[in-house]
């Protein structure tokens, strides 16, 4: 089995394959066809042009770093801000106000096509349909800047507690961050340090490294500089040490032969960036009680506008636009706990915020259909199913 292949061939993904990145092709060129579990310390060391007695330059430290890129992982490309924006209307309730705004429009344009020339009454504009729609982009915008402080919060965190790395470089120990590690570094491990990349032992006292987030051995794994005579699997490579890992006993130098993706834990990483994320349990709850309670909401506004439309019909257009702004206020009823929910999310009281714009609406939507439909609703309902 070809090691360094299984080792180094870590791509980054494309929108619909894998493509090899350029850090990754330079540093399997840097080694060429060397297997650093079956060739020794010293064998490497003349592959990656370093003395492990003094480490690299900085200037062919910083050189390498600009070939070979930061000793990062790949992360995903970032969201455009206008898609996170837009993804703070995709909710099954705020389909519905939508829909409920569009209803209102339509009820508002048949009563200005339908009006009596010089009569007076009506509205100059959809004020219902405006509301919504304030409601709906106050919501996204709380949304959406909620998520930003948090994601400013989280990024100012990592940076605050970006790890380091012990290095032999110039002939002189120092610490460095573990972003600017280069193939080629010595690495210097003592007890409690973690290992920031995959490289070949060059010496080791009593060393042991915990590898279970890597292999899943549960047990430190024992270390030493010695050649491998045949290739085998990851958790048996005692002369080699992989990112992600930690040291729990003892110290040793070693010289790294892989950094960012082209480490096997950058394989399992590229391995998942290809895979979908899925929503959390709880996320998939609220997105059913969502659908739910909206078709709740658009059945019943069916079945009593067709009870209405059997019962008695409608006999000119004014009947037309009360059904439709009944409809209206079925869909926008429906919606105020669904407003209210995403309020909670963003971390606000229920009583505040687009919950509370939304609750207040609603007040006045009933009052004005009541009004219009000469009392209680609930009255009007039970009168006409029975």
């Amino acid at each position: 089995m070809d090691d360094l292949k299984d080792q180094s061939a870590v791509s980054t993904t494309a929108t619909n394959g894998v493509v090899e990145s350029e850090e990754v092709r330079a540093q399997e060129a840097l080694l060429g066809d060397t297997d650093p579990s079956l060739t020794s310390a010293d064998d490497v060391a003349k592959a990656l042009n370093v003395d492990p007695s003094h480490g690299l330059s900085e200037e062919e430290a910083k050189r390498r770093l600009a070939k070979f890129g930061p000793n990062e992982l790949a992360s995903a490309p970032p969201v455009p801000k206008w898609k996170k924006f837009l993804a703070q209307f995709q909710d099954p309730l705020v389909y519905l106000l939508i829909a409920a705004t569009i209803i209102s429009v339509i009820a508002w344009f048949i009563e200005k096509a339908n009006a009596q020339p010089g009569a007076e009454g009506g509205e100059v504009l959809p004020f219902d349909a405006i509301v919504i729609i304030l409601i709906l982009i106050v919501n996204a915008v709380l949304g959406y800047m909620q998520e930003a402080k948090a994601e400013a919060a989280v990024e100012a965190l990592a940076q605050m507690t970006a790890p380091q790395t012990s290095v032999l470089r110039d002939g002189k120990v120092m610490r460095i961050n573990t972003a600017d590690v280069v193939p080629g570094d010595i690495i210097v491990l003592a007890e409690g340090d973690s290992v920031s990349a995959d490289g070949r032992l060059v010496n080791a006292a009593s060393l042991r490294i915990a590898e279970a987030s890597l292999t899943g051995e549960s047990v430190p794994v024992g270390k030493k500089p010695d050649t491998l005579t045949e290739a085998k699997a990851l958790g048996d490579r005692a002369n080699m040490i992989f990112n992600g890992t930690s040291v729990t006993q003892g110290t040793g130098r070693a010289i790294v032969t892989g950094t960012g993706m082209n480490t096997q834990v950058g394989k399992i990483a590229d391995m998942l960036s290809a895979t979908e994320d899925e929503k959390t349990p709880l996320q998939k709850e609220m997105d059913y009680v969502s659908k739910i309670l909206g078709i709740a909401v658009c059945v019943i506004a069916v079945v009593v506008l067709v009870a209405l439309a059997v019962l008695e019909g409608f006999n000119d257009v004014h009947d037309v636009i009360d059904s439709l702004l009944l409809a209206r206020s079925f869909l926008a009823f429906g919606c105020l706990a669904g407003c209210g929910r995403r309020a909670g999310r963003l971390g606000r009281h229920p009583d505040r915020g687009a919950g509370a714009w939304c609750a207040a609406y609603g007040r006045a939507q009933r009052h004005r259909q009541e009004t219009a439909f000469g009392g209680d609703l609930g009255l009007r309902f039970r009168d006409l199913l029975g």
